[in-house]
């Protein structure tokens, strides 16, 4: 890696200031408003700099090479040859711009590996010829901020090395994978160091489900009273056996796993003979026990205990809680939101102590504050935990009114996890009694709370809602052993275990963090990447992987097993670490992990497996045998289909593997076979017509393919299914489109006005007008007068819409330096913010409601940073010759 020194300070320009560069819009705005006119405050917009993203982006220097599409000289030391993408060209010359009037310049991106690579890739770019500072800071406050001014420091050249490591590594892995996956499995799919691993651990919790088998098991529940208070106790043993319990099954056949203490299994005539046996007779208390228990707060949040409980608690994809998180940082109200360190600041101790002393009481005060230490491995210690910024905390009803909904609750969420870190323990009491009938002994638990501590403030939820259930106060009346209470009730209660639950995005989280597999502040974005590459979709917030996911971990886990090894991953992440403190160094690395050492490298492993793997193999799911045949899912060009011997039927990728047991496959298979549904014949052409399903779904068709002839063919309108569509229904689908009148245009030419059925859905036309049909009418049964009505409002969609005034959403205000109107309109593909001037898409994740003006003029920003948008290229047919 070349480095670019720091030229000795010039002399100061007249009227000059200091140039601050920090990524964003938002932060650029907090700092400014703390360091005053002072300073010139600039945004990089992130990353500035890059390896090559395509063909296009390859320099002309290197495009002979045959290292160029990687845009890494792997045969001279690993050299990475970066370039400025065209959407960053006009904030480089901005930045070079303002650099001429700078008197020194000030490198404040984050503080992390990504930030520290960011500030080197500006200094190489803008090749400054003034003093150069890098200033770090962990919370965007005014000490803060003043502390950094005065303890400046260089760039961590160790730093910058590991970031750089990671990036060629990845670069590495994926552009030398990814082309083995679109040769033996499909094309446009992906391989990533950590992506894969992720996969991979989605992937094998749905095998897990589709090995298990379910159990079924009877227990007795029984309601009781005393003292007036009634309570209820499940039947724990009988004729001194205990009674099965969901554990006891082996989840991959259904049966009680072996061992000495073998269980009692009822089933329901056993269970309700049982009852029958035990109805009338008393029940006496035969102990009563009571113990002392101690419930500790958690420790407060790292990257991805914040993921995990706004998953939780918010039902947040990690992705909307990073994206509030860092709302939250740039404007000064947390600190600095990636990290997995525990650890808090003397002052964020004694501004927790001090709320809890003034708002709970001393009584709920330690004696000392609580020390908390990272337990995750890799952990980096630089960082304090997520809390609220400052000496003192700010109160969420504190937030200013800018803030957007999603900002609040996950402010909210920090701050109370950051006070009750430090409060004292709740206690209380666990009480357990034991009723016998005859020979069989039930059991009642309780729980009390005597002192609720920290639980005054926050409690952590779980990811296992029978857990949260047992866990929750239940109050138990007082009773001594030999005492007699009424029966209420008895019965007997059927159960059947249930599978392993699929990940959910906090699960993921925690699983991949436990294991020590890539970092925290990039979780968000490889969950992302793996639904946007279709290996995973969700289900509710469970993870479901797609058939295609199971290929690519079958071609992986057999060929390439140490790419997607749990242990190499994680052991990536420590050595980074080393080069980032300068105890190991990049090139070693790189040269080992692409050359080998001793053992074959990436290099020459690809080369070998190549030969080896068989597409048909890795890309087939068996499911068992039909008729001596394998059933199988196999993966093809389009998509995955069901294949038996010589039957073929298409599957929807977004099946969820589990659920598609053999019988279900054979089921498919079979409808598959029976070829297309003959619904009758068209009286006026005498041509059959049929009900098939294909690649997009079900579809009519007038008539058989003859030679070079197509037939009629015409999409199933919303609504309509192929086991209960008629012959005249379907006539008149495909008689579509539908000539409902005519209307003479404004030049007074006269024009059709049809129903018919598109790629988009039912519209009708007039002219060049279109617009939709809604689902309350049909293009079979719609009149002219209420196509009439459609096309005389506002387009919304398609080619016409910029004609339209689009809808206004919500009104955001004015920038602080202009009186332009920022608003968020309903556009042609979903709302969007404007100045007037720069349009900006709202991300998938955020709604209209939850968007500020703050939020507005950085998306607005951003998307002015880009560039205008480029015009895609018109596709020209190539001729054919005669």
């Amino acid at each position: 890696m070349a480095t670019k020194k720091s030229s000795p300070a010039t002399k100061a320009k007249a009227g000059g200031k200091p140039l601050v560069i920090v990524e964003s819009p938002a932060k650029a705005r907090t700092i400014g408003r703390i360091l005053g006119p002072g300073y010139r405050i600039e945004a990089s917009i992130g990353h500035i700099r890059d390896l090559p993203a395509n063909a296009e982006e390859v320099p002309a220097s290197i495009k002979g090479q045959k290292w160029a599409r990687l845009g890494i000289d792997i045969d001279s030391d690993f050299k990475p040859h970066y370039v400025v993408p065209k959407n960053k060209r006009e904030q480089i010359k901005k930045l070079k711009e303002a650099m001429r009037d700078a008197t020194e310049l000030y490198l404040a991106t984050d503080e992390d590996r990504e930030g520290e690579s960011i500030s080197w890739h500006l200094l190489q770019e803008l090749k400054p010829k003034v003093a150069v500072k890098r200033l770090v800071f962990h919370e965007i406050t005014e000490e803060a901020i003043r502390e950094a001014l005065a303890h400046p420091r260089g760039i961590d050249e160790n730093l910058v090395e590991a970031q750089e490591t990671r990036r060629i590594v990845d670069r590495l892995y994926g552009y030398s994978v990814s082309p083995l996956l679109w040769k033996k499995i499909r094309p446009r799919l992906s391989a990533g160091r950590v992506q894969s691993v992720a996969v991979r651990l989605i992937v094998e919790r749905e095998r897990e489900r589709m090995r298990f088998v379910p159990a079924t098991y009877f227990d007795l529940d029984g309601t009781f009273v005393a003292h007036a208070t009634q309570f209820s106790a499940a039947l724990q043993r009988v004729g001194g056996r205990r009674i099965a319990s969901g554990k006891d099954f082996d989840p991959d056949t259904g049966k009680l796993r072996p061992g000495k203490d073998q269980p009692l299994q009822l089933d329901q005539a056993e269970a309700e003979a049982l009852v029958a046996r035990l109805r009338g007779q008393p029940a006496r208390v035969e102990s009563v026990d009571s113990k002392p228990y101690v419930e500790r707060p958690s420790p407060p949040f790292t990257t991805s205990t914040l993921q995990q409980e706004a998953g939780r608690k918010l039902r947040f994809t990690a992705q909307r809680t990073m994206r509030a998180a860092q709302r939250l940082y740039e404007n000064g109200f947390i600190t600095y939101m990636r990290t997995d360190s525990t650890n808090l600041a003397n002052e964020a101790l004694e501004a927790a102590r001090a709320h809890i002393k003034e708002n709970f009481g001393a009584e709920h005060l330690p004696p000392e504050p609580r020390l908390y230490r990272t337990k995750v491995r890799n952990a980096q210690e630089a960082h304090e935990a997520i809390r609220p910024a400052g000496s003192r905390f700010k109160h969420p009803r504190e937030l200013p009114e800018s803030l957007g909904d999603d900002e609040r609750k996950i402010y909210d969420l920090i701050w109370k996890r950051t006070i009750a870190c430090q409060m004292k323990d709740a206690h209380g009491q666990r009480t357990s009694i034991v009723l016998a009938i005859d020979d069989a002994r039930f059991l009642a638990t309780g729980k009390t709370i005597e002192f609720p501590g920290f639980r005054l403030a926050y409690v952590e939820d779980t990811d296992d809602p029978e857990a949260a259930v047992a866990e929750a106060e239940r109050i138990l009346p007082s009773v001594r052993p030999g005492e007699e209470v009424d029966v209420a009730e008895l019965n007997a209660v059927g159960h059947t275990t249930q599978p392993p639950p699929r990940l959910t995005e906090a699960t993921l989280v925690k699983e991949l963090e436990a294991r020590g597999i890539g970092r925290p502040s990039t979780y968000a974005s490889i969950i992302e990447t793996i639904q946007t590459r279709d290996y995973v979709f969700k289900k509710g917030t469970a993870l479901v992987p797609t058939f295609t996911a199971f290929a690519v971990t079958n071609l992986l886990g057999g060929h390439l097993p140490h790419l997607v090894d749990y242990d190499f991953t994680a052991k990536m992440e420590g050595d980074l670490d080393e080069i980032s403190n300068g105890a190991a160094t990049r090139l070693d690395y790189l040269r080992r992990f692409y050359h080998g050492n001793g053992q074959p490298g990436l290099r020459q492993t690809l080369v070998k497996v190549d030969g080896e793997i068989d597409p048909r193999v890795v890309c087939g799911i068996k499911l068992g045998e039909y008729r001596g045949q394998p059933v199988e899912v196999r993966i093809g060009r389009y998509g995955p289909f069901l294949a038996c011997g010589d039957m073929r039927t298409s599957l929807p990728d977004e099946t969820p593997p589990d659920e598609l047991t053999l019988e279900r496959a054979i089921e498919l298979l079979e409808k598959g076979a029976e070829g297309p549904k003959a619904l009758g014949t068209d009286p006026e052409t005498g041509l059959p017509v049929y009900v098939k399903t294909g690649r997009f779904g079900p579809y009519l068709q007038l008539g058989d393919a003859t030679g070079d002839s197509k037939p009629k063919m015409a999409s199933l309108l919303p609504g309509m299914s192929p086991e209960t569509i008629d012959l005249e229904t379907a006539l008149q689908v495909l008689a579509l489109p539908r000539t409902l009148g005519v209307k003479a245009t404004p030049e007074g030419v006269e024009e059709p006005v049809v129903a018919t059925n598109g790629r988009f859905g039912p519209y009708v036309k007039w002219g060049k007008e279109t617009r939709s049909i809604p689902p309350e009418l049909s293009p079979l049964t719609i009149t002219l007068e209420a196509a009439l009505e459609l096309l005389a409002q506002p387009k919304r969609r398609g080619r016409q819409a910029a004609r339209a005034e689009p809808k206004v959403l919500k009104e955001l205000g004015s920038p602080p330096d202009s009186d332009a109107k920022v608003r968020v309109l309903d556009g042609r593909y979903g709302a969007y913010v404007t100045d007037g001037t720069t349009n900006a898409s709202l991300p998938r994740d955020e709604s209209v409601e939850s968007i500020t003006l703050p939020r507005a003029l950085e998306l607005l920003a951003e998307r002015a940073a880009r560039g205008p948008a480029r015009k895609r290229p018109t596709r020209r047919r190539a001729r054919t010759s005669a």
